[in-house]
Formats: structure tokens, C-alpha cells, sequence
């Protein structure tokens, strides 16, 4: 079975039926992460929205997103979105960074719509920043102009751009844009008056560790000039996805820690002006990027040590018994040997 073909039935399977009203009241998820806003550490209150999700999850999806699972099957209706954002404001505690995910693109009027999005923003206007996800063709004068008019701090939009490789994002990844149409929403959010932060996939199936870091690499040279943030994303095994049909299958293994480390090491060199950032999610479990058990607090420690800070030479002390065993799995993929 192809990769395309492969995502369309997992997309299929995956779409979940319309929920009742009173599971669109309730949000997806809410907590408080460490972050920064330039060299100040701070803290910032995440929120996940209930929505109908990415449309591009319903039509074909891509291979690591299972966020489709957490979606309503149906858009949200205004008062719903009101109640979920009611809910979450309980918990706010002035935070100075807030960012509102939506398993999707909050600029996307089938998932939030326009008064919503305008009460959102309006809600958290004591923030410092407030950062929001979209697909490359939602940010426009429509739909940003009522958002910066309104918020006083920074608006930070994240894209997906995953990587600046055309086979990569078509094949691998099966993204439904070119990365030439990240690169111009990027440089279009920036002219808008907001921030652009741009996520880099470390290692899409059907890549070894070496090509998904040289890929990465890669990445933040081109990408660099048309973001303000870059954060590199090692792979976690989502339910659902294409990704999670080849884990089980043993032909998918999430990246290693050491993977990351090197990406970061590599990577601040060709960054420019841009932070450059990673903080991986499930870091040191199974299904998420990990090393071999006994290092993976203190790689991770280090990693977002270097990305609150953007100081990346603890980095270069990194020492472990299994670093020799992810060179030896390296040289084993360069020649084609499955380990």
C-alpha cells in the first residue's frame, strides 16, 4: 500500500462521528508549561479547543496527526465555544503566554468562527503573547486584521511547516501544501503584524535518523528568514495515524533523543535571527523519542534547557553508553541494514 493511500484509509477510520452538545461544552485538555519571551522564562497556560478539527484530516490527513481523535465530528456552535472557554478561564491564572490549539487551524471559520475567534483573543488580553495554529491559506487581512486590532500584546502563528523538502512534505508527510506556500504565510503573518513560528518534523516515516536530521538541518537554513521561531518536533506515535500502522509493524521506531541533540547542535549555526527551539512531547517514553532509559531525563533536561534559553552548549557535553549504539543503528541505515 502507497503512503497516500495508506493516509486515506487511516483518515477514514480515524474521523470520529458528531458529538452531543454536552461533550462540546467541555475542552480537550488545559495545562501549564515552561516557555520563554525572549530571554525571560515564563510560564504559559495551554488550552486545547473542542472543534471540528483540520480539514485536511477529514480529506486525507497527515502520516503522524491523530489529532482528529480529540475533534467533535461537527463544528462548534458559538455557545459552545463560549462554555469550553468559560471552563478554562477557571483555571487561568494570568499567565503571560497562552496558546490556544484547535487539532487544527483556529483561522479556519468552520472550526472557530469569526466572533468567536475576536472573543478569544479578547478574553486573554492581559497576555503578553497569545499563539494560535492555522493552515497556510487561513491568515489574511480578513482574518488577522480583527485579531491584532484587538489584542495589545504579541500574536504568535504557528505553521506546520514540517519541512522545507517538496518530496518530503508530498510523499512522507502528506501535507496538502507546498513548502513554498508556508514560506509566503510566514512572510504574509509577519507583514500582518504577528509573530511566525514554524514546527520542523524530525524524523517522517520511511526516513532514517541521518536523512531526518540532514532534513532538519535543511529546514532551518531555508525556513529561517520568514520565521521569528523554529521548534524542531522529534515524531510521537499518535493513535490513528499511518505512523502507528508502521510501529506496529516494527518498521517505524520514533527518533532518538541524540537525534534532537544533534538537529539543535547543527541547526543554531544556520538559524539566524530566528529561535530555535524543541520540545518533545511523550520525551522518553515508547511510543515518543527517547534513547535508551537510563539518559533520557537528562538529555531532555538539556534540550529545553537550550531552547528556554537559547544557550546550546551544554548540549556539546551530552555523554552516554548508548550514543555508540545510535552511531553503530546510523551506520547500519547508511548501508541498509535493518537493525
Amino acid at each position: 500500500m502507497t503512503a497516500p493511500s495508506l493516509a486515506r484509509q487511516v483518515a477514514t477510520e480515524r474521523r470520529p462521528a458528531p458529538a452531543p452538545p454536552e461533550a462540546a461544552s467541555k475542552y480537550v485538555n488545559q495545562w501549564v508549561e515552561p516557555e520563554a519571551i525572549g530571554s525571560e522564562r515564563v510560564p504559559a497556560f495551554v488550552l486545547i479547543l473542542r472543534t471540528r478539527g483540520c480539514y485536511w484530516a477529514d480529506a486525507k490527513g497527515c502520516s503522524m496527526c491523530g489529532y482528529s481523535k480529540d475533534t467533535l465530528g461537527r463544528s462548534a456552535t458559538p455557545g459552545e465555544l463560549a462554555e469550553q472557554v468559560d471552563r478554562a478561564l477557571r483555571r487561568y491564572r494570568g499567565e503571560p503566554y497562552v496558546k490556544i490549539y484547535t487539532s487544527g487551524s483556529f483561522l479556519d471559520d468552520r472550526e472557530v468562527d469569526p466572533g468567536s475567534r475576536l472573543t478569544i483573543v479578547r478574553r486573554f488580553s492581559g497576555a503578553r503573547r497569545l499563539l494560535f495554529e492555522t493552515l497556510p491559506e487561513f491568515p489574511t487581512e480578513e482574518t488577522m486584521g480583527p485579531l491584532t486590532d484587538t489584542f495589545a500584546g504579541e500574536l504568535e502563528v504557528a505553521l506546520g511547516l514540517e519541512s522545507t523538502d517538496p518530496v518530503v512534505l508530498r510523499r512522507y508527510i502528506n501535507k496538502g501544501s507546498t513548502p513554498d506556500e508556508y514560506l509566503r504565510a510566514a512572510d504574509r503573518v509577519r507583514s500582518l503584524g504577528a509573530r511566525a513560528k514554524g514546527y520542523l518534523l524530525l524524523k517522517p516515516p520511511y526516513l532514517t535518523e541521518e536523512e531526518s536530521v540532514e532534513d532538519v538541518v535543511r529546514s532551518v537554513a531555508a525556513a529561517a528568514p520568514h520565521f521569528d521561531t523554529l521548534s524542531i518536533n522529534p515524531v510521537h506515535i499518535q493513535n490513528g495515524t499511518v505512523v502507528e500502522w508502521l510501529y506496529h509493524r516494527g518498521r517505524y521506531r520514533p527518533p532518538w533523543l541524540w537525534s534532537v541533540v544533534e538537529a539543535l547542535r547543527r541547526g543554531v549555526a544556520l538559524r539566524g535571527s530566528s529561535r530555535l527551539v524543541s520540545f518533545p512531547t511523550a520525551g522518553g517514553l515508547a511510543r515518543g523519542p527517547h534513547n535508551c532509559g537510563e539518559c533520557d531525563a537528562k538529555v531532555l533536561a538539556a534540550i529545553q534547557g537550550a531552547s528556554l534559553d537559547q544557550e546550546f552548549a551544554e548540549l556539546d557535553r551530552l555523554d552516554c553508553v548508548c550514543r555508540a549504539d545510535f552511531e553503530a543503528l546510523r551506520g547500519l541505515e547508511a548501508l541498509g541494514v535493518e537493525a
